[in-house]
């Protein structure tokens, strides 16, 4: 049974497991430097050159799966070791080159970048090319091809850039955290710090030491995830590794559309505040359109407010797709009610370091929000939500929503509004493509089937529906 879509996630995974299963046994001060050689056990290397790297960069990685520095508050960091030095040039002229007469490449080009050889070979000046792909464009033969690195590609922020040693190295103002770099780097070299040790914390000082309970928030998208296993089975492995009672954020997401709802009828003009990839961007990036941004709580610290509220003393675990969560419960409006972020892939390992099997537990009942509350994992779900909430309070005021799915459409979004050019009063920002369901901590990525999160949503509405109808006089 294949869970992850890549080797480079199974190698997380398997770090995960190991630290946390140290941690259980106690033995995690003294077995932290063995991992690697559990993990890269030679003699023959499998992944590296020799298996001296290997168990190098496994050493890393065992770090950043304990915490990483303290005092450091940047998520998403560089293994430099582990990153494979890619050609730094973006535009190249191929083999395919027939050296033509037309030249219609250098014409295109606006910097003068491209030069002939004798052979009327066209050649491109690194130093000059400003990388705006107009000569590949042109080129009848497509003859100039684009070498961009993959976590390059991935960033849509422009945060990576390269060093003198050509290792690539994070903006961290620019950084967004969405954890993108990570996933699409074929050599696992930028990673995202895990907080797993601190959850292992708090569910063993609640379960063997009668401490505060602890209260698991999960995100709609889980429904996409653990494709092996129901979702109600994984609602029960999580009680069995020690959390009190397990919560939708969905429920939050309920809240936060209602609350919305009001705020953008009040100010006219609104951008979403449920993903903090994207509201990073819009501080960034446009702080003019930043007093826009919405006052309200992301659904996770929604939730996690309302619970402790209640429970003062418990403490909260956020389960979800998004590394961008680990930066946002750092934010002082929301460290007071989240404790801990854990993305999927961390619960993965988790469960799989106390032995636990899925498929061999029964279903337990996760039912606390509504149809509107679990669409917002999807593109286009907050949208939905609001304009339902301003139906449901009778506002007087009609949403015209700009749904960005990506961070490249919230760009082009958040330009025509800086510069006054817009047809829509709402901004739904999601960082990921296809929204949540496509975070960076996901267990498979790629196209998700957006139906697949209505269809958990309808359950909602039809349970709520027939519940209704039993309880009528």
């Amino acid at each position: 049974m294949r869970i992850f879509d890549t080797n480079v996630q199974k190698l997380k995974y398997d770090v995960l497991r190991e630290v946390a299963r140290h941690a259980y046994a106690d033995t995690l001060q003294d077995a932290y430097l063995d991992i690697p050689k559990t993990i890269a056990p030679g003699p023959e290397p499998t992944m590296r050159c020799c298996v001296y790297k290997e168990r190098a960069i496994a050493a890393e990685r065992v770090k950043l799966a304990m915490g990483g520095e303290k005092g450091d508050k940047n998520i998403i960091k560089i293994i430099d070791i582990a990153c494979d030095e890619c050609p730094v040039s973006t535009y190249r002229v191929t083999e395919d080159c027939r050296g033509c007469l037309a030249h219609r490449c250098e014409a295109a080009c606006p910097r003068g970048a491209i030069s002939f050889d004798r052979t009327l070979k066209a050649h491109i000046d690194p130093a000059k090319c400003v990388e705006c792909g107009r000569c590949a464009s042109v080129c009848p033969y497509n003859a100039i091809s684009s070498r961009k690195r993959p976590c390059e590609v991935a960033c849509k922020v422009h945060a990576i850039h390269m060093d003198e040693r050509k290792i690539a190295k994070i903006d961290e103002e620019k950084c967004t955290s969405c954890g993108a770099c990570v996933y699409m780097c074929p050599f696992g070299a930028p990673v995202d710090k895990s907080f797993i040790l601190d959850a292992i914390r708090m569910l063993r000082e609640y379960t063997e030491h009668d401490g505060p309970r602890v209260y698991g928030v999960v995100a709609p998208s889980i429904v996409s995830q653990f494709r092996y296993a129901k979702v109600g089975q994984v609602i029960t492995a999580m009680k069995k590794m020690g959390f009190f009672s397990v919560v939708e954020a969905a429920m939050g997401a309920d809240m936060v559309a209602w609350h919305e709802a009001q705020e953008l009828a009040e100010k006219g003009f609104l951008t979403s505040s449920c993903c903090p990839a994207f509201v990073h961007y819009v501080q960034t990036e446009f702080p003019k359109l930043k007093d826009h941004i919405s006052s309200n709580l992301s659904p996770m610290a929604m939730i996690a407010k309302y619970i402790k509220e209640s429970d003062p003393e418990c403490k909260i675990i956020f389960v979800g797709p998004c590394t961008a969560k680990k930066a946002e419960i750092q934010r002082e409006t929301v460290k007071p009610y989240v404790d801990c972020v854990l993305t999927f892939e961390e619960l993965q390992a988790l469960i799989d370091s106390r032995d636990i099997d899925l498929s061999q537990l029964e279903e337990d009942v996760l039912d606390n929000a509504s149809y509107y509350g679990r669409i917002f994992a999807r593109s286009g779900g907050v949208s939905d939500a609001v304009a339902e909430a301003v139906y449901e309070q009778g506002l007087n005021f009609t949403v015209k929503a700009m749904p960005c799915d990506g961070i490249e459409a919230c760009r082009m979004a958040l330009l025509k509004a800086s510069r006054g050019v817009k047809d829509f009063n709402f901004i739904e920002g999601m960082a990921c493509t296809g929204g949540c369901i496509g975070g960076a901590g996901c267990l498979t990525h790629g196209p998700k089937d957006k139906g697949e999160i209505d269809r958990y949503g309808m359950e909602a509405m039809e349970k709520r529906i027939s519940d209704t109808i039993t309880s009528a006089p």
